[in-house]
């Protein structure tokens, strides 16, 4: 089978930093993920997008019925426009050099069936030949794909001006998925944070996620899964919807950015390597579901045209680690997230922040409990958020205003659900602290509660700043979710750059030391550990104690596994292998201490 493209994509970076990456890579056959989870961000920027295009802009104002779905289906619509047309104007551009089908081209790795085909068609000196072989590259150029991400659990409920509560369709994450579901997209919605049954079968309602007869999909379905597990029940749950899942994207627990969803010290070369083993398990246990269900809508697909791709992301740095994924473990894709935050051609980083991440030590990147899901988040050390949160704190005003109200989940003390980074929810903490019953039942939440930012905003400040957009009641102090692996990189760089990167065409690593991702996120894990292991209170309850041997045995075996696997990272020097065997080795008794000084 011929492969044409890139082997790799971008994910979704925080809300903000990705937002429109499409309209930057997809011309060049690089697909990426939008977060449209901020509905308001998007129609900011469609109105940014029409003045830059000189076109009338009509506002979809929130008092609008579904106004949500309306901004997000008005915003993808505007990126596939753009993309499609710079495309068309790529597809047209001449063979030069500097031209853009020529940096298509050269981007592409050595492995593209398209660019062996591009280096025979800058080879041959027949003229005739020449212009035969250009005619077949611009026919086989392929646009990247314009993804959307929907985090499954921010599905809060609305409520209508009285006061009453709206239907469940026009919760947060229904209406993201209504959005998406009615634009023009030819693309795939990536789904992450666990399943959300009501908004999996909510699905059901657009003609657009089922297969055609050919097998193919106008929308597919993936799911960020962050062990085998979790694709198999995710899986058969829509499979018994008759909903496909063309792709199962791995993303390590805690090597990654944004929120970090650890899991019980599986690591990922275990994991992965379950996948492989696995795969056609997988897939046969979801047809067997599958097809019922499709039958009964009367859709009848051809077996073999079913797909299912496995995709990887979290922590992957080198063009070796990049092509020992695709090698040994047989994924389509890897994603590479946090280093393209240094891209400032791609992402939306203010130049603040772009000097602070560029400048950044492993100790500046770091777990923090600012986000008010009460989920571990990647975060920045002294970001422009931080600062405001504490000169907030410092003032005597904690809290944010919250504006925007997307994580608005904690109803301690409300009848609708406040923001743990929100004033109101501060000045309910303030009512408990001379009510000795109430603060020993809350003592948790007041312990973090200044700990948390209000990420609807900073993680959208960075992209109103970069797109001049200031008239606006936000604060734009910048809060922004990188992974450890940014530690190793520092050079700003270019597209073409990081791209050169990705391939082994050149070196951006600027960090003389860095570990191995396999073992980067075994020292993650290792030190997770040891956090929860200090947390415990006086007396460990069974259901601790549990948690704890399941994690260290995980942890034994990922290790184990790692022993076995490393002599057989060809595509590293036996240098570089020995090297991470004794770097193992180091964390296997650094594992060994901690269990030894928590027996």
């Amino acid at each position: 089978m011929k492969f044409f493209g890139h082997t790799f994509h971008i994910p979704v970076l925080g809300v903000g930093y990705s937002v429109d990456a499409p309209a930057k890579v997809a011309k060049y056959g690089i697909s990426s993920v939008i977060s449209i989870v901020d509905d308001i961000l998007l129609e900011q920027l469609r109105k940014h997008y029409y003045q830059k295009m000189n076109k009338p802009y009509e506002q979809i104002s929130p008092k609008d019925e579904d106004s949500r779905a309306k901004r997000i289906t008005a915003y993808l619509n505007l990126m596939n426009e753009i993309v499609k047309e710079q495309f068309e104007k790529v597809k047209q551009s001449a063979f030069e050099k500097g031209s853009e089908i020529t940096k298509y081209f050269e981007m592409l790795p050595d492995v593209s069936h398209l660019k062996q085909k591009y280096k025979e068609m800058l080879a041959e000196k027949e003229e005739s030949l020449k212009a035969k072989l250009q005619k077949y590259l611009r026919e086989n150029l392929h646009q990247g794909s314009i993804d959307v991400n929907i985090m499954t659990k921010l599905d809060k409920a609305n409520y209508a001006a009285d006061g009453t509560q709206l239907p469940g369709e026009f919760n947060n994450a229904h209406a993201a998925l209504r959005g998406y579901a009615m634009s023009e997209l030819e693309s795939s919605i990536v789904f992450s944070a666990g399943m959300n049954p009501k908004l999996y079968s909510y699905m059901e309602t657009f003609k657009d996620f089922f297969p055609r007869a050919d097998g193919s999909f106008k929308k597919k379905i993936v799911v960020k899964v962050s062990d085998f597990r979790s694709a198999l029940i995710q899986g058969k749950f829509l499979a018994k919807k008759g909903l496909w899942v063309s792709e199962y994207r791995i993303e390590s627990g805690l090597n990654c950015g944004g929120h970090a969803f650890a899991t019980d010290g599986l690591l990922l070369g275990p994991i992965l390597d379950e996948f492989k083993k696995r795969k056609e398990e997988l897939i046969a246990s979801v047809k067997e579901l599958f097809h019922p269900a499709i039958n009964k809508k009367e859709i009848f697909v051809d077996d073999s045209k079913l797909n299912v791709d496995v995709t990887v992301q979290g922590g992957v740095g080198l063009s070796t680690e990049h092509e020992f994924l695709l090698r040994a473990y047989n994924v389509k894709s890897v994603g590479w997230g946090s280093p393209f935050l240094l891209v400032p051609e791609v992402m939306n980083v203010d130049e603040k922040t772009l000097k602070q991440l560029s400048e950044a030590k492993e100790d500046d990147f770091y777990l923090s409990n600012s986000s008010p899901l009460g989920v571990p988040f990647n975060s920045l050390r002294n970001s422009g958020k931080d600062v405001e949160r504490v000169n907030r704190m410092e003032s005597g005003k904690p809290g944010s205003p919250c504006p925007k109200k997307f994580l608005e989940f904690n109803k301690d003390f409300t009848d609708k659900p406040i923001c743990t980074a929100s004033i109101s929810y501060f000045k309910k903490l303030d009512t408990i602290k001379d009510n000795s019953e109430l603060r020993d039942k809350y003592n948790a939440d007041l312990l973090n509660a200044n700990d948390k930012n209000c990420l609807c905003e900073g993680l959208s400040a960075s992209t109103l700043l970069v797109k001049g957009i200031t008239d606006t009641k936000q604060s734009l102090a910048v809060a922004i979710c990188p992974g450890p692996n940014l530690a190793y990189f520092s050079k700003v760089a270019t597209l073409k750059e990081m791209v050169d990167h990705i391939y082994g065409r050149i070196n951006l690593i600027t960090h003389p030391d860095r570990p191995n991702m396999f073992l980067k996120e075994l020292s993650l894990y290792i030190d997770y550990l040891h956090k929860k292991i200090d947390e415990r209170v006086d007396y460990v309850t069974a259901q601790k104690e549990e948690f704890f041997n399941t994690f260290h045995s995980n942890l034994i075996d990922g290790i184990n596994f790692y022993k076995k696997m490393i002599p057989e990272i060809a595509e590293e020097t036996d240098k570089i292998r020995e090297k991470i065997q004794r770097d193992l080795e180091a964390l296997e008794l650094k594992l060994m201490s901690y269990a030894l000084a928590g027996a």
